[in-house]
């Protein structure tokens, strides 16, 4: 797994870019190192040719370091959003709608029995 490995003092971050295996802690020893991020200054630097390798060779990228290398211009792509992923706006849309309809239908319903209870009294 291709991933950031924090380095740096306190509150000066900066990050190693590293191979590693995915089962091992993030400040374990790592395989291969790709190069460095500094978030305070947002600078990178990268080994492209090696990074592109191991992909190719079937390593997966964490979303952040995922995120790096597509606006570092290593891998072509979209970056990933932090957080949980959502439904498709469609489907949430058509679900939003067809318990919309379930509402009214419901409302309707006890007015119906409203009314008729009030035919029934008369």
């Amino acid at each position: 797994m291709i991933r950031f490995q924090r380095v740096g003092k306190k509150n000066e971050p900066s990050f190693r870019v590293v191979l590693t295996e995915k089962r091992l802690g993030p400040q374990r020893k790592y395989l291969e190192e790709f190069g460095f991020y500094n978030p305070r200054t947002k600078t990178a630097q990268l080994k492209a040719e090696r990074i592109l390798y191991w992909l190719s060779k079937g390593a997966k990228a964490s979303p952040s370091c995922h995120n790096l290398l597509v606006g570092e211009g290593v891998i072509s792509g979209s970056k990933i959003k932090k957080g949980k992923i959502a439904a498709p706006p469609a489907a949430a849309g058509t679900e939003a709608e067809t318990s919309a309809e379930t509402g009214k239908i419901a409302t309707e319903d006890k007015l119906q029995k409203t009314f008729d209870k009030e035919e029934q009294n008369e």
